[in-house]
């Protein structure tokens, strides 16, 4: 039996990858900002270990929901893994069980129709969110063979995070087939200001060409079918329940803020592009300096009261030949500062809102007759 050894006169190989500068393999990483791809590079080498915490541009994608139910079946032995499941992993439970009530009673008031968003909400409010495969060794469940970790825990594995982008599984809110609803909120320790574009339907008009929708024979003027058929209701359900949305997200942030003190941005969506948190340097760190005021009803920012402007539209035609029918966008400020904030300042906030075709829609809706309503806090 013979061996084989290593020739002692020829040299060993050359990793090239070592030959690399921390620097430029920190550009890599970056550029790679998922999560879960860091964590596996994290096993690479004792180098990219040690490296990987040092990255500014981080996204993590909530991509488990499990129901309470199979949360406890999983782990009811181990009270450690219950205990360190994190606020993200109990947004559902936690935040979603705290308002069905009121958007029932709300339900119950706007009509029957109402009931399918309470119907939703009540789904989802024995639900929790887990990263799956995670990094690291704390704050993880074991669930069918799969070790998922909390968002919270997952972050805490990086040092110097400035970017950080959040993605939910999905919206929070069910809506029926074919309803456009999308919102985006800006919030310091409070709410800055929140936008939510809606329509009852989007028709593609390129389709049937015939139908000759246009924009400008209604006199800009919202009809009166709008008040009695449901439709100004429907639209006070988007608004406030894109609001305890936005306000849930927001509360349950407070632990990653303080976590990370190097913040220059973050943001929280969700994969059904729904709804968008934002939040840049200047509002994390008055988060950090000014304690949120939370809901007495729930695991929720209070929302503080405010003024609100409403633009509609029958029907509006998009220039790629899109049709929004019954479509409405609603500007919402906290009333202290509204009175600071002009015309001009506003059209340029809702236009950049979201991304095409929807910011066409906004540039579109704002040109047309402004209607003012008034929130009281909750």
């Amino acid at each position: 039996m013979s061996s084989v050894y290593p020739d002692p006169d020829q040299p060993e190989p050359v990793d090239h990858f070592d030959r690399l500068p921390d620097s430029v393999l920190l550009l890599v990483f970056n550029k790679i900002g998922d999560v879960k791809a860091l964590g596996r590079c994290c096993v690479v080498s004792r180098r990219f270990h040690s490296l990987v915490p040092q990255v500014e541009n981080v996204v993590v994608r909530v991509d488990c929901v499990i129901s309470d139910d199979d949360c406890s079946s999983s782990s009811s032995s181990s009270d450690k893994s219950r205990a360190l499941v994190g606020p993200f992993s109990n947004l559902f439970r936690l935040v979603f069980g705290g308002i069905v009530k009121p958007l029932q009673a709300l339900g119950q008031f706007l009509g029957p129709k109402r009931s399918v968003l309470n119907e939703t909400l009540n789904s989802l409010s024995s639900s929790s969110l887990f990263v799956a495969p995670g990094v690291g060794d704390d704050g993880e469940m074991d669930h069918g063979g799969v070790t998922h970790h909390s968002p919270t825990q997952v972050l805490r594995n990086f040092n110097e995070i400035r970017f950080l982008r959040i993605e939910l599984p999905s919206g929070e809110l069910g809506i029926d087939d074919g309803v456009l609803l999308k919102w985006r909120a800006d919030f310091g320790s409070t709410l800055d200001n929140c936008v939510i574009l809606g329509a009852a339907s989007v028709i593609n008009n390129g389709i049937s060409p015939e139908f000759g929708f246009g924009n400008g024979d209604d006199n800009d003027s919202i009809p009166e079918t709008f008040y009695t058929n449901g439709g100004l209701k429907l639209r006070v359900v988007w608004t406030i329940s894109s609001l305890i949305a936005a306000s849930a997200r927001h509360y349950l942030l407070q632990p990653i803020i303080a976590d990370h003190k190097t913040l220059d941005s973050l943001v929280l969506t969700d994969a059904d592009g729904q709804g968008v948190l934002c939040m840049n340097r200047d509002q994390l760190e008055e988060l950090r300096v000014k304690p949120l005021s939370a809901s007495s009803a729930s695991k929720r920012t209070l929302v503080p009261a405010l003024n609100m402007r409403l633009w509609y539209a029958p029907y509006l035609e998009l220039p790629d030949g899109v049709v929004l029918k019954g479509a409405t966008l609603v500007a919402i400020r906290p009333s202290e500062q509204s009175a600071s904030k002009n015309e001009v300042s506003d059209s340029s906030w809702l236009s950049n809102a979201f991304e095409e075709p929807y910011g066409t829609a906004a540039k579109m809706l704002v040109k047309r007759r402004t209607y003012c309503l008034e929130m009281n806090s909750f």
